[in-house]
């Protein structure tokens, strides 16, 4: 319930929605999984570098921690500004890829990539080239989380994605939101670190199950 504002793109998909009457409620499952997700992991963190910044739910949810956001339009951020109520001055204009490989190594307690386009999360994002970017990124406790879309079963791209970041992180899970039908494409949150990962379904949300994603082939920046 609520009296809510979306944006979305050309495919009717929804990047980002506001409850008018709350505006610091979390209205997409999604972002409040992975809000639920960092929080467990590691309440303390400080530095996050978030490629995607949609309307800033996220970012604005922290005013007091360091975000670093990649978004590669600029006019998704003036939305956010005059639709959405997003003040901080914490986004960078360009590609997330290119803007991480400018920060310093081991200096991020989170990386978060919540990129789309209309065919899903962008190629150079996915890579095994661009996972070990992360990696030299992150601090030596830190998280790689990954909002994915795909299905719980038989997904060969999520099953690439699985087997390619697994060649750099030494632990990797995965947690599928509810959908419709069981067939149905849902959003997947994808984490990985170079140390264990406690989190099981019930720290991320009602509903929310773990899944173990198969193997599949490694996805290179040449592919």
């Amino acid at each position: 319930m609520g009296k809510f504002r979306c944006m979305g793109f050309a495919d009717d998909a929804v990047q980002g929605a506001i409850d008018l009457k709350d505006p610091k409620r979390i209205v997409l499952e999604y972002q409040s999984s992975l809000i639920s997700l960092m929080e467990f992991i590691n309440p303390y963190f400080e530095r996050v570098f978030l490629i995607g910044h949609g309307i800033g739910t996220i970012a604005g949810h922290y005013p007091n921690k360091l975000f670093t956001i990649a978004e590669i339009d600029e006019s998704v951020v003036d939305i956010s500004r005059q639709y959405f109520m997003y003040e901080r001055n914490n986004v960078k204009i360009g590609d997330g890829r290119q803007l991480l490989d400018q920060e310093e190594q081991s200096s991020f307690d989170y990386i978060i990539v919540d990129a789309f386009t209309d065919k899903g999360t962008p190629h150079h994002l996915k890579t095994l080239e661009f996972f070990a970017l992360t990696k030299e990124k992150l601090d030596s406790n830190g998280v790689l989380l990954l909002n994915l879309m795909g299905k719980t079963n038989n997904d060969w791209l999520l099953n690439a994605v699985n087997t390619t970041i697994r060649n750099t992180y030494d632990y990797v899970k995965a947690f599928s939101l509810p959908a419709v039908a069981e067939r149905d494409e849902r959003n997947i949150i994808v984490l990985a670190s170079g140390k264990t990962l406690d989190a099981q379904a019930g720290d991320v949300g009602k509903g929310i199950v773990e899944i173990q994603l198969s193997e599949g082939h490694t996805i290179m920046d040449s592919d």
